[in-house]
C-alpha cells in the first residue's frame, strides 16, 4: 500500500512540475511502439455487413458509403438488424496477428457512421443494443490480446459522426464530410455539445472497460479546436497515463505522426504508415486487388528502414470471419518474420541512410501533397511495382541489409565498401551456410541465394563490423 501511495504521489508531483514548467509530459511514443514496428488495423462495422452493396448496386466510397449514398441515419441503422457475426472468434483474430509477427492491434470502436462497436451507455446506437448478436466483441478482444501479448488499441472517429446532429462540416467552405441530408442547418450545430456529450464519455468508457489500452487512434479531427484537443488529451491521460495518442487528435498534438496509404513521411522517427491489403479498408465483396505477401513485406521494410511503423489493415466480414486472402497473406508474412524479425523489431534508421537514399531506386512517385493528410474511401497511393533493390536497418552495432526481390545471383553495394567500414562477419538470417562475399574499397560484392519457390524472395543479412 505504501509503495502504491508513493508511486501515485510521485506521479502527481511530476505532473504538477511539468504543468508549471510548460514542458510536455507525453511527447514520445512508448518503447513497445517504437520497438514493435508492426501492427494490425481492423475496420469492422455495419459497412462490413453490406460488403460493398446498397439497394441492389455496388456502392461508392467503401466504408464511407453512408455519406456517398446520402443514406438517412434511420435507414442506415436498419443494417444492424442483420448484423449477426456468429463467426467472430477473438482468440483466432489475435492469434493470426501474433503469428504474423504483429505487436499491436487497432480496431474501429466507432467509425464515421457513429455506430459504436462496443457496449456504450452513452448511446444505444451500438452493437450490443441494436444487433441480434447482442455481444461486446471488445471484451473478448481484450482477453485475447492479453493472452497473445498484443497491445489493444482503439480507433475513434473524432470530427466526423454522421449519426450525431451536432457535428458540422468544414464551414464556411462546406467541403467537409458531415451529415447534411439529415441535419442540413450547419449554423445550428454545436460541436462542443457533441464533444462533451458523446466523445468524452465514450472515450472514458473505452479507457475503463477493457484494461490497459495502448493507443487511442483518432481519425479526422476536422473542426475540433485546439482547446478541445487538449482537453481530450488530458482526459485520456487522467485515466490511463501510458496510453498513446496519434497525431489525428488534431492541432499539432499527439505522440506520433500518421501517413495514410503512403510509405513516406517527412518525420525521421516516431511515425506510422497505415495501409490496406487490397483497395478498401472495410470488407467489400467487389474488391479483388489484393497485394501479394512479397509486396506487403517490401512495404514493411521500406517503412521501418525510414524509422516508422507499419499498421496493416484487415477488413473482417459481417459474419466475423476474415477474407481468405487476408489470412493467407498474414500466414506467409508470419513465416518470413519468424526468420527475419530481428532485423525489424527494435531497429533504427541506419546511420548511413543518407547515402542509401541517393542510390536505392525510388518506388513511390507520390507528391508530398499526396503523401500527407487524411483521405476518403479508395485512396491507395502505395507502390505496386516490384523492383530489385536493397535497404538497411540498424540495431546497436549490427547493420541489417535487406536484398529485396533480386533478379541476379550477385549484387554490389557501394554503401558497404571497405572505405566506409571493415566488416567482421556477414551472415544470412535463417541459414547456417557460409555466405560468399568480398569487401572491396568501392563496394561489397555479395553472392545471393538461389532458392527456388521462395514464398517471399527477400533476403536479410546481418553485418557486424570490426
Amino acid at each position: 500500500m505504501m509503495n502504491k501511495l508513493l508511486k501515485r504521489n510521485t506521479r502527481a508531483w511530476l505532473m504538477l512540475f511539468f504543468a508549471l514548467s510548460g514542458l510536455k509530459l507525453y511527447s514520445q511514443p512508448a518503447p513497445w511502439f517504437t520497438d514493435g514496428k508492426f501492427g494490425l488495423f481492423l475496420h469492422w462495422g455495419l459497412y462490413s455487413q453490406t460488403a460493398g452493396d446498397w439497394n441492389g448496386h455496388p456502392t461508392k466510397g467503401g466504408e464511407h458509403f453512408m455519406l456517398y449514398e446520402r443514406i438517412p441515419v434511420e435507414t442506415y441503422a436498419k443494417i444492424a438488424d442483420q448484423f449477426n457475426p456468429t463467426g467472430f472468434d477473438a482468440d483466432r483474430w489475435a492469434q493470426m496477428a501474433h503469428d504474423a509477427g504483429m505487436k499491436y492491434l487497432v480496431i474501429t470502436a466507432k467509425h464515421h457512421d457513429g455506430f459504436a462497436m462496443y457496449n456504450s451507455t452513452v448511446s444505444d446506437y451500438n452493437i450490443v443494443k441494436r444487433t441480434p448478436w447482442g455481444r461486446d466483441p471488445m471484451k473478448d478482444l481484450a482477453a485475447a490480446c492479453k493472452k497473445y501479448g498484443l497491445k489493444l488499441c482503439f480507433y475513434y472517429s473524432l470530427g466526423r459522426d454522421w449519426a450525431d446532429p451536432d457535428v458540422p462540416t468544414n464551414w464556411p467552405t462546406k467541403a467537409g464530410r458531415s451529415n447534411t441530408w439529415d441535419y442540413p442547418d450547419e449554423d445550428a450545430k454545436d460541436l462542443n455539445k457533441y464533444v462533451e456529450n458523446k466523445v468524452k464519455p465514450q472515450l472514458r468508457e473505452l479507457l475503463t472497460q477493457y484494461g490497459p489500452i495502448g493507443i487511442i487512434w483518432f481519425d479526422t479531427p476536422e473542426l475540433i479546436t485546439k482547446k478541445q484537443s487538449e482537453e481530450i488529451k488530458d482526459l485520456i491521460h487522467s485515466i490511463q497515463s501510458d496510453c498513446m495518442i496519434n497525431s489525428r487528435i488534431g492541432n499539432g498534438l499527439g505522440d506520433y505522426a500518421v501517413v495514410e496509404q503512403s510509405l513516406v513521411s517527412t518525420a525521421r522517427k516516431n511515425w506510422e504508415a497505415c495501409i490496406t491489403m487490397s483497395e478498401n479498408w472495410g470488407y467489400n465483396r467487389h474488391d479483388t486487388k489484393w497485394k501479394s505477401p512479397e509486396l506487403l513485406v517490401r512495404n514493411l521494410i521500406k517503412v521501418v528502414s525510414k524509422g516508422g511503423n507499419l499498421l496493416l489493415n484487415v477488413g473482417p466480414k459481417g459474419d466475423g470471419t476474415w477474407p481468405v486472402e487476408s489470412q493467407e497473406n498474414l500466414r506467409i508474412i508470419g513465416h518470413w518474420m519468424k526468420t527475419n524479425g530481428e532485423a525489424i523489431y527494435g531497429t533504427t534508421v541506419w546511420n548511413g541512410v543518407k547515402q542509401v537514399l541517393h542510390t536505392v531506386q525510388s518506388d513511390n512517385k507520390a507528391t508530398e501533397k499526396e503523401k500527407a493528410g487524411m483521405k476518403d474511401a479508395i485512396n491507395d497511393a502505395t507502390p505496386k511495382e516490384i523492383v530489385p533493390d536493397y535497404r538497411f536497418t540498424q540495431k546497436g552495432k549490427a547493420v541489417y541489409l535487406f536484398v529485396r526481390s533480386p533478379s541476379t545471383t550477385a549484387i554490389e553495394i557501394p554503401e558497404l565498401a571497405k572505405s566506409s567500414f571493415d566488416i567482421k562477419s556477414l551472415t544470412l538470417l535463417g541459414s547456417s551456410s557460409k555466405v560468399k562475399w568480398t569487401q572491396g574499397k568501392d563496394a561489397l560484392q555479395l553472392s545471393l541465394p538461389t532458392v527456388k519457390g521462395q514464398e517471399i524472395p527477400i533476403y536479410v543479412y546481418k553485418i557486424e563490423t570490426k
